[in-house]
């Protein structure tokens, strides 16, 4: 089975359009409830995975992550056990976000709040979580909510300034832009970084833009 960071960077890295600071945008996201939990809440960066593993084991199932059937219920009441949990479980929030795309539904059955709440609610929690911003960037951004997205890809750039993947994916949204300027270093860092995706050189190269980096 995949590990947790390997996930995460591939989550990263499969963002190709991304922020709602927790201060002066939040006015523009629901408000999405108390985080006192039961169990929990748990920074997922920093739980050992003993504890994970408690809610994991018997609500996030590989059932649940293939949204084929739920663990205990129905599969929005799973994920928002994990989610009420470990509000930053970046698969949970993946995995929700993809079971409410698949219904076209807004607030999946079995879940306590609307799907974008969870989103808020990781990075209330954690707000110098950069793989937080950016999968609530990737959200918005499904939701046909651009300038919110970029804003926060801007603030996971700001969070995590070593994360390629994060650097590519802001590059891209300025390149596709036609803000080449800005597009370029973050296409440099990616690249220097080892970053996979040809798409953003592409574009450069073809605006006549690209430029190796610096040695």
């Amino acid at each position: 089975m995949m590990s947790q960071r390997m996930f995460v960077r591939q989550c990263k890295a499969l963002l190709v359009l991304s922020m709602l600071g927790t201060c002066g945008l939040v006015g523009a996201a629901p408000y999405c409830g108390e985080l006192k939990n039961g169990y929990g809440p748990f920074d997922f960066r920093s739980t050992p995975q003993s504890k994970l593993g408690v809610v994991e084991d018997f609500h996030f199932t590989e059932d649940v992550q293939a949204l084929r059937r739920g663990a205990t219920g129905q599969i929005g009441g799973d994920l928002d056990y994990l989610l009420r949990a470990v509000p930053n479980h970046p698969r949970g929030l993946l995995t929700l976000m993809k079971l409410s795309q698949k219904l076209r539904t807004p607030q999946p059955p079995g879940a306590h709040y609307p799907t974008e709440c969870y989103f808020e609610r990781a990075v209330r929690f954690q707000p110098d979580d950069g793989a937080a911003w950016a999968l609530y960037a990737q959200y918005l951004y499904g939701e046909g909510k651009d300038k919110r997205a970029l804003e926060m890809l801007e603030r996971a750039a700001e969070l995590s300034p070593d994360d390629a993947a994060i650097s590519y994916n802001l590059g891209l949204v300025y390149a596709k832009a036609k803000k080449y300027d800005a597009a370029l270093p973050l296409a440099q860092k990616a690249y220097k970084a080892g970053f996979p995706l040809p798409g953003l050189k592409k574009i450069l190269a073809d605006a006549g833009k690209w430029t190796e980096a610096p040695q």
